[in-house]
């Protein structure tokens, strides 16, 4: 039986839904940095989307994943850490370079 609280290539082909969760932390961190963006850009910042966006395009990085099953298939959740935000960055200079 596959475990579901890891990431599983064969799980990944029955994803139909997606979650995010933001662990506290990271949160708070993610408020201040849109409000700093907010009063620098006079419009509407949401880091959380883009960040949510970035680990679901590369769950093989995330540090918590939990597949749940559903009707059709699988929803997939991750709980976004420090150190996956840092891996993020990590692999998106390097990709730049």
């Amino acid at each position: 039986m596959a475990s579901y609280k890891k990431f599983d290539p064969r799980i990944e082909l029955l994803v139909v839904e997606t979650r995010t969760v933001f662990d506290p932390e990271v949160e708070a961190e993610i408020q201040q940095l849109d409000n700093e963006l907010e009063e620098q850009a006079d419009g509407e910042v949401d880091t959380h989307q883009l960040l949510s966006a970035l680990i679901h395009s590369k769950p093989e990085l995330a540090t918590q994943i939990f597949y749940e099953r559903a009707h059709t298939g699988f929803t997939r959740e991750i709980t976004v850490t420090r150190a996956d935000v840092e891996r993020l960055f990590t692999e998106l200079t390097s990709a730049s370079r």
